[in-house]
């Protein structure tokens, strides 16, 4: 299925991305990816570094007759946020992608695809393996774990760098450019419970969630997605009769929308919480049935009950906490319409061997407002005994409206495609305001291609859309500016 991707116009970059989709590389382990990239640079002849951190960058010279033009920082991430559906067999660490051709788009079989950021990457490298195109000078950047933490361009050693025109290329619809983003912070909550042993006449119940749609938990946040942690706690909630917990998973990675969770209860009254869970779950199902059409709640008895769970005080909280805890749009901007300034994702609870943890990932354009979701958290799961922390908080990317290179790129936009692009700013992290900090008085812009289902076993990037970013993209550095 891969052969048929590198058959794809324009064929370099998408051999590239197959290319690039055989090495493993989820957030945190980029080892092979990042050697896979210096040994690429490496073998073209071009200057390779790699510095402290792990980002690696190759640096290019102008081509002939373009060498009086500004140098263009060209950078995307090589990691990819690694989900995949439950009953998919796949190991991120050790597999590539496996990808196929749908109507249009190029998917992954059942896990990410890596789209995000792996078509930026693919087309840099496009770039920097041509003989032909036309190109000022080129530094590559490269950057890590930008999908956990951004810990590569937090760490990124700015004085390997002359250019002072950024071009990222990590933005996911093909009508935009991005003139700014979210900062965001880590909120982590953790407590112990006592365990109580099971009684002779208890029986459990497991409740599963799944088949929801999933997605970033920035860009797709404000759309209204099922969020499996919620929904579990919903269901929990509806049972009248005393009921303990023996264990919670749900979710994955903060930057991903939760798509399936499950909970195993302990109680006497196994019928009537089977009924009332069911009916709490047509409830939602109708609620939802625009937005996540394939979800499912499976209720499942058995006498075959756990050895020990919290105690039915401490159920009753930790489920309440589950239902007051705020997830999705937490304010929209006053300032430009249809964004979202501050909002949270539920992203990971576990509950297991009276060990809890919860995992948020918290979004701002706005400090304050970040910082006013960050402590409703805090109370949230301090009142439940909960210790917090709060970790990788990094900044936003201030809109410039007055940018010289944003400037360039509408009127080429609109020479080339006979409308005016949508410039924006997004409500998911991008790296550039980080980058900026060490590589002062940059002037930035994010475009890229089409991308849907970002951080979800249903992502998808659209084959005329890359072609028409790749377009852009070559025009882009026919036209940088003079020096």
């Amino acid at each position: 299925m891969n052969q048929e991707i590198r058959n794809l116009e324009p064929k370099a970059l998408w051999n590239h991305f197959t290319d690039l989709n055989a090495v493993p590389r989820p957030s945190k382990k980029e080892e092979k990816v990042r050697e896979f990239m210096k040994d690429f640079g490496q073998k073209l002849g071009l200057e390779t570094l790699e510095d402290k951190i792990g980002n690696v960058i190759i640096k290019k010279p102008a081509t002939q007759g373009m060498e009086d033009r500004k140098t263009l920082i060209l950078q995307s991430h090589l990691d990819m946020v690694h989900q995949k559906n439950n009953d998919t067999n796949f190991d991120f660490a050790t597999q590539g992608i496996e990808m196929e051709v749908v109507d249009g788009w190029v998917k992954a079989k059942g896990t990410t695809l890596g789209a995000d950021n792996g078509i930026g990457v693919a087309a840099i490298m496009a770039i920097l393996s041509s003989n032909e195109i036309e190109h000022p000078a080129i530094e590559a950047l490269f950057t890590i774990d930008e999908e956990t933490g951004m810990t590569g361009a937090k760490h990124l050693d700015g004085s390997l760098f002359k250019g002072k025109i950024l071009l990222n290329l990590d933005t996911e619809e093909d009508n935009e450019i991005g003139i700014g983003c979210a900062g965001g912070v880590d909120v982590t909550a953790e407590r112990t419970y006592e365990l109580q042993h099971t009684q002779s006449e208890e029986m459990s119940l497991k409740i599963t969630v799944k088949g929801l749609t999933g997605g970033h938990s920035g860009m797709e946040i404000h759309k209204g997605l099922g969020n499996a942690n919620k929904i579990l706690g919903e269901l929990i909630n509806s049972i009248s009769d005393d009921y303990k917990i023996n264990e919670v998973d749900g979710g994955g990675l903060r930057n991903a929308i939760p798509r399936e969770a499950h909970a195993v209860l302990v109680l006497e009254n196994v019928s009537t919480a089977e009924r009332e869970v069911e009916d709490k779950a047509w409830e939602i199902k109708d609620k939802l049935k625009d937005t996540d059409p394939n979800l499912t709640v499976l209720i499942e008895a058995s006498e075959e009950e756990p050895t020990n769970s919290i105690s039915v005080e401490d159920s009753k909280a930790f489920t309440k906490m589950l239902i007051e805890t705020h997830n999705g749009v937490f304010k929209m901007s006053p300032e430009i319409e249809g964004l979202v300034e501050a909002s949270n994702n539920l992203a990971r609870v576990i509950l297991k061997d009276g060990k809890a943890t919860i995992q948020c990932l918290t979004r701002s354009s706005v400090e304050e407002s970040k910082e006013e979701v960050a402590q409703r958290l805090t109370e949230t799961f301090e009142n439940t005994g909960f210790t917090v922390m709060k970790e990788g908080d990094y900044p936003g990317w201030a809109p410039n409206r007055e940018s010289e290179i944003l400037a360039e790129l509408k009127t080429l936009y609109k020479e080339m495609f006979k409308e005016e692009p949508h410039v924006a700013a997004c409500h998911a992290g991008l790296e550039c305001g980080i980058i900026s900090e060490h590589i002062p008085g940059l002037d930035m812009v994010s475009f890229g291609p089409t991308i849907l289902g970002a951080h979800s076993p249903d992502e998808k990037v659209n084959i005329e859309s890359t072609q028409k970013f790749w377009k852009f993209l070559l025009s882009i550095l026919k036209n940088t500016p003079k020096k």
